[in-house]
């Protein structure tokens, strides 16, 4: 049974803010680290992938581990090349989904985007009956998500869905690291680390697109609203 866990989802070889999260979890008291996928397809992933290793952190497959394992384009080539092959062996043997016990939730399930898909898109936006759909089948009061780069908690059904955001690319309408930490209780938080430097810090990488990458997230945050608009329409709502 967990007491307390950093829930960090969508990091995005973003070591530059893992770090800035890793300090803040260093300052409570933290059981339990979850990586809730798309760690992979960014400038950092072997390192980022070393510093959650290093902290025993459960790690979930995200639909960026399937792409960047597969090594289909240039971009998703070049981040293939940056991991070993114990890492790649690593990765493809994480699973879609995790279910834990907590002293203060009951079980808890992990999943990248939905229990069923790790690329479908559920929103703050997104009607309540696209949310029971995706979400069914757990049996879970509780379930964690990512994907679309956006805080969220919203119930329904009965069932509480959490969006942990994302620390390494999120679209919140500002720059930082977005995260979601589990206690007596779950609270969604926003860590702030210096974007500029870790933008130069990452270009020296030799990621190819790292600038448009990155532009509409931490360069020049596009607004919240946009960007969940922008993701409905992907979704053809």
């Amino acid at each position: 049974m967990i007491r307390t866990a950093a829930i960090l989802y969508d990091v995005h070889g973003n070591l530059p803010a893992l770090e800035a999260v890793l300090r803040a979890v260093d300052e409570e008291d933290t059981e339990a680290i979850v990586c809730g996928g798309d760690l992979l397809l960014g400038p950092f992933q072997a390192e980022c992938y070393a510093l959650l290793r290093d902290r025993d952190a459960r790690f979930l497959k995200g639909n960026q581990e399937r792409l960047v394992l597969a090594g289909e384009g240039e971009l998703h080539a070049w981040c293939k090349r940056q991991l070993s092959e114990e890492i790649r062996s690593s990765v493809a043997s994480w699973p879609a989904g995790l279910q834990l016990d907590f002293e203060s939730l009951g079980r808890v399930v992990f999943c990248h985007a939905t229990p069923r898909s790790d690329e479908e898109i559920v929103t703050q936006a997104s009607p309540d009956p696209v949310v029971r759909a995706a979400m069914a089948g757990t049996g879970a009061a509780v379930i964690v998500a990512g994907h679309t780069h956006q805080q969220f908690d919203r119930t329904v059904d009965g069932v509480r869905v959490i969006n942990a955001g994302s620390v390494g690319l999120p679209y919140e309408g500002e720059a930082g690291a977005f995260w979601l930490r589990i206690d007596r209780s779950m609270e969604l938080r926003r860590t702030p680390y210096d974007t500029q430097e870790a933008i130069d810090r990452m270009r020296a990488s030799g990621m190819p697109e790292l600038d448009e990458f990155f532009s509409e997230s931490l360069v020049h945050p596009i607004p919240r609203q946009e960007a969940t608009a922008e993701f409905e329409r992907q979704a053809g709502r």
